[in-house]
């Protein structure tokens, strides 16, 4: 246990979600029966179509195709990030329930996040952050004992952890939401660990869906940066990093 590195899995989506799509948005512009419009679907490819559709701004039919993620190795300030984008389903593992007790750890130690910047300080300021979270595991264990064992205690000794603790999460997204939240933390000024997630997350959903997130990325992949002089001076550098089509 103690320092994790992230890990996500694409556990869920929706089976043939591309095909799923073409056939919700010719629903829109189609006469024909349902069995007779899904048989339509079937015999053609449905990456043209989708292209059509989000080149005109018809995006709400890609909200039928989701996508479940199981996500490992990442701090509580992750979390409070990604939870702020809502049209999402979230499952936590709980710091009332589960408890982070040295005895529960085999190293002593509840597992924790180490930023990349303390990292690249050296040997030293990784052994004294593991020495804080080791210090903070004390307060814990005491704070536990205090308040009797078990789940009650848990509950109020949690508050004493620190935004660097691990967390373990599940949660769905459709594929509109998606690209907004890939717009959002995938700008290079998105906070480095829910950028890092939002970049897994991008090569896990293009395996399954190439056409409907081949442009997905940061906002200045398809077009100015809204960031205005905020804009991190490196919009070319994201576009050859993101952008898979025109």
């Amino acid at each position: 246990m103690g320092a994790k590195t992230l890990q996500v899995t694409l556990i869920a989506h929706t089976p043939f979600p591309e095909e799923v799509i073409a056939l919700a948005g010719r629903r829109c512009y189609s006469s024909l029966d349902n069995a007779a419009l899904q048989e339509r679907v079937t015999q053609e490819s449905p990456g043209e179509f989708i292209k059509k559709l989000m080149g005109m701004g018809h995006v709400t039919p890609i909200e039928h195709a989701s996508f479940t993620f199981a996500v490992e190795g990442v701090s509580r300030s992750l979390l409070a990030q990604i939870t702020r984008h809502r049209i999402a389903s979230f499952s936590v593992q709980s710091q009332r329930y589960v408890g982070e007790t040295a005895a529960k750890n085999p190293e002593g130690v509840f597992d924790y996040i180490i930023p990349p910047r303390i990292q690249a300080l050296g040997p030293g300021a990784v052994e004294e952050f593991g020495r804080q979270m080791r210090e903070i595991q004390n307060w814990y264990d005491r704070w536990v004992e205090a308040l009797g064992g078990g789940r009650d205690a848990y509950e109020d000794a949690r508050f004493v952890l620190p935004n660097a603790a691990e967390t373990k999460f599940v949660f769905t997204m459709n594929a509109r939401e998606l690209w907004h939240f890939f717009t959002l933390r995938l700008c290079f000024r998105a906070q480095w660990e829910i950028r890092a997630l939002a970049e897994e997350m991008l090569k896990l959903v293009r395996r399954v869906a190439p056409t409907v997130f081949a442009r997905a990325g940061p906002a200045c992949v398809r077009g100015p940066c809204p960031e205005g002089e905020m804009n991190c001076g490196r919009i070319q550098e994201a576009r050859e990093k993101y952008r898979q089509s025109k």
